[in-house]
């Protein structure tokens, strides 16, 4: 029998984290081990339960989702950390994807996709709602240096991201491309910095969208 997929709420509205539990625990596959009301509350049960994955609020008191995310990269929470929120402006999806966010999904989402995005987040792949999608690759687009710096990634950097925007984790690549995780980190280090970027997930959206115009303009 497969191990359940351990989930801990960070929301400051009980009613809502309350629904959330709800909703995730009617899938037989996620336990919701946690409800946490701050993200300093988030960190500390975090630290004990070692959860799966996070589904942490943007806007509360005290301690912003942002912030909470940037801290429990900083602890080395293992988890994978999803912004849960109904904000889609451009700047709090940049912020929270720089802070180490491994997704950004919107509170207005049909219920049946939360599952399905926090599988697929297990599994390594980005995961963003298609508003904050949209609003990502807008946020990205008022810097120029994508095309020209796609051209400086070395043969095996271009390799690494075309496995990242398949949604492969380091470990799944490592053993694509037969090298160390070691090895596809620095990669991972060295294209983003070419790239400009901060995150994978904001190299795998600017890279859906330069790819879908380019293919669009040699159509």
């Amino acid at each position: 029998m497969e191990s359940l997929t351990t989930v801990l709420l960070v929301d400051d509205h009980a009613l809502f984290r309350r629904g959330v539990a709800q909703l995730i625990q009617m899938n037989p596959a996620f336990s919701v081990v946690g409800e946490a009301s701050s993200g300093q509350e988030g960190m500390e049960m975090a630290l004990k339960l070692d959860p799966d994955v996070m589904l942490i609020d943007l806007n509360m008191p005290e301690m912003s989702g942002v912030e909470t995310i940037a801290l429990l990269r900083e602890r080395g929470i293992k988890a994978r950390l999803v912004m849960l929120t109904v904000s889609d402006s451009e700047r709090d999806i940049v912020a929270a994807l720089r802070a180490g966010a491994h997704g950004y999904l919107l509170k207005d989402m049909e219920p049946e996709e939360l599952c399905a995005n926090l599988q697929k987040v297990l599994k390594g792949t980005a995961v963003l709602s298609e508003a904050a999608t949209g609003n990502l690759v807008q946020a990205l687009s008022g810097s120029q240096s994508f095309c020209a710096s796609e051209t400086l990634l070395s043969a095996r950097e271009q390799e690494v991201l075309d496995y990242l925007v398949e949604g492969l984790c380091n470990k799944a690549i490592a053993r694509k491309l037969d090298i160390s995780v070691g090895t596809v980190k620095v990669h991972v280090k060295h294209l983003l910095h070419k790239l400009d970027l901060h995150s994978r997930l904001e190299a795998v959206v600017w890279h859906r969208e330069h790819v879908g115009r380019r293919l669009a303009s040699s159509a």
